[in-house]
């Protein structure tokens, strides 16, 4: 069994991953542009200072690279784009806590200061949750298609249960109370 088959292939969550995807792309590449535009030179691993963070070219590379897997991601979406989300979005808190420990080190190869650290786990963290949005909690509503495919049996008695009933039951929204609680004019 791949990991892809267990996952609904259309459905509306795919919106949130698409343009997840693509928003952290652009910021990703916006950040590089930046990093390139400044002139660095190619293999200065001190870091110059751009837009609060430090950068070099290798920075700049990765940076262009990954923003452009994630603006792939926005283009082709699906499932596709909630993989590519929750796995770049690992990597950069991995990155995160790598760098962590070789802050002044001659193993800072990318240049990173503290800001870079901690936007590399505020961006993680960002890009991961575009990639789980609905899809990965212990209360998905029954009508999601996760839970749905995780639970097959029960999704078809509650499909068929729903089938049984007239479709003016089925159409209907729960009534909203008139009046708010707690007010003067209960009856």
């Amino acid at each position: 069994m791949k990991l892809q088959d267990e996952l609904p292939v259309d459905h509306h969550l795919a919106t949130v991953y698409r343009y997840g995807a693509g928003f952290c792309g652009l910021v990703l590449l916006a950040f590089a542009g930046l990093g390139f535009a400044d002139a660095l030179r190619p293999f200065d691993t001190a870091g110059d200072t751009i837009a609060g963070m430090t950068t070099n070219v290798t920075l700049s590379v990765i940076s262009t690279v990954v923003g452009l897997a994630l603006l792939t991601g926005a283009v082709v979406g699906g499932n596709f784009a909630s993989t590519l989300n929750m796995t770049v979005g690992g990597l950069f808190v991995l990155s995160g806590f790598f760098h962590t420990f070789v802050l002044d080190r001659p193993a800072n190869f990318l240049g990173f200061g503290l800001i870079n650290v901690i936007f590399s786990f505020i961006m993680g963290l960002v890009i991961a949750t575009f990639g789980m949005y609905g899809r990965v909690s212990s209360k998905l509503s029954h009508d999601n298609p996760y839970w749905q495919r995780r639970h097959p049996e029960q999704a078809e008695r509650e499909r068929g249960a729903a089938a049984a009933l007239p479709v003016a039951v089925r159409n209907r929204r729960a009534p909203r109370p008139s009046n708010p609680v707690g007010t003067d004019e209960e009856i």
